[in-house]
């Protein structure tokens, strides 16, 4: 990876630009800006949607746009407009964003900010991180709870260097399912790094992101740290989700014309240590890498049509830690080609992605990823174990039936047994034995239907529901839904089918009330149900879980699997 900060470097500081840091995941956040992009029934040139986070600059300018068009908000789009203007407010016009009444004269001058200073050449944003909640379920006397103590750091070194940094200290004791996961699955955390034991059945984890950003030209933007990114503009992503921890990254981003070129470079975590309940923390644990490249082309002002290419690698063994191929450092290569060279030993996922905004309000997307494939094995129809390929297709309803602020969206999903999956361990797209896509990995199929209701600005509900049926393994057998087992193992070669192995249906239930007191401090109550039907009676699971939440700057930690 040291090569990959030296590119980084070369790029030359006379060459820099006013630059801007990204908003973080949020799916709540990121729902408001993408829905005013629905509603506006055009797609918005500097967003490219298939690619997130988006920079601040960018959602600042579109919310600007939208406080001087002459659409007649409701006084609920009024209050989330101002909101991220408010939150993005270095670029944004934001007047609204002064406090009445600061913390002692130095805390909260503006609502967004503990802390802030804005100068010609150095620009800067302090706030507290907290997450404190507690719960109860059915399923076991256990009291759940999470509590994380943080801060977020994020500004700019003459308008040219961007920088961001986020750290937080958390133990929990999750549901009982999320436990399961955890102690009698793959001894992870979902979307954690290291963790140690925490009481009987708790974890006691990190949480850290951060990177620098500039503009090398002014179409081409850099940015070198550790963080996750997430492609598509569905709920989930059949191509890259925020699913695993966040992992050391270079991005090259050029986005001109009606163009958005994206160029990912990473060192992953290809396995980990593990004694007993815990991680091991005194050995290295091996690599792996990712290149990835997407392109986006805007057709016309309501289709947006990407493909991408990724590849997963390491040239490592048993004797030797993994390392990077220069060969896969080349922005602009088809990867499948270089792969071929170096013998087809690595793992290459090709694919595309869409987003149509058919009519006002209302906005279909999809993603299709392929793994391996052949046609002439497909149009035979026996399951051929090689044809590994995912679907995703959806849709939004923007002020469904005439009501203002009731969204609505639809979601499919499936995936081949096998899919994902490699030979071993350094070539499957996992990070930290957790899925890089779908959190269900493969052999899958699944709906996703979510009901978002905004009565007041400062309320949100939300009702969620999830259906999923998925072939797990007996003991010694790989049907192919475990993508962290080699496909070397797989129990046959034909007649695969989704689903196969031992049967598994899932159903997940989920509302939430949310009320935003504050800028960024959000009071969340929550009922969850969840429900899995299996083959094997020793899996089955059922659990109603309710639990309440205070949040501060941070987004909601949600278990959906």
């Amino acid at each position: 990876m040291k090569r990959l900060l030296l590119v980084f470097l070369f790029m030359g500081p006379g060459m820099l630009l006013a630059q801007s840091t990204n908003a973080p995941l949020n799916s709540d956040y990121y729902h408001l800006i993408d829905r005013y992009e629905i509603q506006r029934g055009k797609i918005y040139p500097d967003f490219f949607s298939a690619w997130k986070p988006y920079q601040r600059k960018y959602i600042a300018e579109f919310v600007d746009s939208l406080k001087h068009s002459d659409v007649q908000w409701s006084a609920t789009d009024r209050f989330n407009i101002e909101y991220l203007s408010n939150d993005n407010w270095e670029w944004a016009d934001s007047s609204g964003n002064t406090s009445r009444k600061p913390f002692l004269k130095r805390f909260y001058r503006l609502k967004s900010d503990l802390y802030h200073v804005n100068t010609k050449d150095f620009d800067l944003h302090i706030n507290p991180v907290l997450y404190f909640g507690g719960g109860r379920e059915t399923e076991s006397e256990e009291k759940t709870f999470i509590n994380t103590r943080g801060v977020e750091v994020r500004g700019m070194i003459d308008r040219k260097l961007g920088f961001y940094s986020f750290i937080g200290e958390n133990q929990a004791i999750f549901p009982q399912y999320t436990r399961t996961y955890i102690f009698s699955g793959n001894n992870v955390v979902p979307h954690e790094g290291f963790w140690k034991k925490f009481k009987d059945n708790g974890v006691d984890y990190f949480t850290a992101r951060g990177y620098i950003s500039f503009a090398a030209t002014r179409h081409i933007n850099l940015q070198f740290g550790h963080d996750r990114f997430k492609v598509g503009n569905g709920y989930r992503s059949m191509i890259l989700s925020d699913y695993a921890p966040a992992y050391l990254f270079l991005k090259m981003q050029t986005q001109v014309w009606k163009i958005n070129y994206t160029n990912l470079f990473t060192e992953m975590t290809a396995d980990v240590l593990t004694s007993g309940k815990s991680l091991v923390g005194n050995g290295r644990y091996p690599k792996k890498y990712m290149a990835l490249h997407h392109l986006g082309i805007n057709i016309g002002k309501k289709l947006n049509v990407g493909v991408f290419e990724s590849v997963i690698y390491s040239n490592a063994d048993s004797l030797s830690d993994g390392h990077i191929e220069l060969k896969y450092l080349n922005p602009i290569i088809f990867y499948r080609a270089v792969e071929q060279q170096n013998g087809s030993s690595d793992n290459v996922l090709l694919g595309m992605d869409f987003k149509w905004l058919a009519a006002k309000k209302v906005s279909f997307y999809g993603q299709l990823v392929l793994d391996e494939f052949l046609l002439e094995n497909l149009k035979e129809g026996d399951g051929w174990w090689a044809n590994k390929y995912s679907v995703q297709l959806g849709g939004e309803y923007i002020d469904a039936f005439g009501l203002n602020n009731l969204d609505l969206q639809l979601e499919g999903n499936l995936s081949r047994p096998y899919t994902y999956s490699h030979g071993d361990i350094y070539n499957n797209y996992s990070h930290y034995r957790q899925p890089l896509a779908h959190p269900l990995g493969a052999n899958f199929t699944e709906v996703v239907a979510l009901a978002r209701y905004q009565p007041l600005g400062r309320l949100t509900l939300t009702g969620k529901l999830i259906f999923a049926n998925y072939g797990s393994d007996t003991t010694g057998v790989n049907y192919g839904g475990n993508i962290l087992k080699s496909n070397t193992t797989r129990e046959m070669d034909r007649g695969n089918e989704i689903g196969q192995g031992i049967g598994n249906d899932l159903f997940f239930a989920d509302f939430t009330a949310s009320y935003q007191w504050k800028h960024n401090f959000f009071i969340d109550l929550k009922h969850l149900f969840r429900k899995v039907d299996s083959d094997l009676p020793a899996l089955n699971q059922k659990t109603n879980y309710t639990s309440v939440a205070l949040r501060w700057n941070i987004p909601q930690r949600l278990n959906e699997f």
